[in-house]
């Protein structure tokens, strides 16, 4: 699969926690990436300090759905359910 056109979903849902190229607290899940271009393509795309997660993501139709919508959604359900599950019975003091 091709990347969609004017889509930018995976510069935008997924989190990446690693500090990089532009953004050095790295970059929250649902925020756009400062390298996302106005046409949505990724600034860094053949850029070496482009992030390792990004470099490793490939378009896949299980990822991108039929729609930038949809890839969003995909992408953001993708990130809610990977989110570490806080320790039960742990307490502050």
């Amino acid at each position: 699969m091709e990347c969609r056109e004017h889509c930018g979903a995976c510069c935008i849902a997924p989190a990446i926690v690693q500090p990089f190229y532009g953004m050095p607290r790295g970059k929250p899940a649902g925020e756009r990436c400062v390298h996302l271009t106005p046409d949505l393509r990724c600034g860094l795309f053949a850029d070496a300090r482009r992030p390792e997660a990004c470099a490793k993501f490939m378009p896949e139709p299980e990822f991108c759905g039929t729609s930038r919508e949809e890839a969003l959604d995909i992408l953001a359900l993708i990130e809610h359910s990977t989110l570490p599950v806080p320790a039960s019975g742990s307490h502050n003091p």
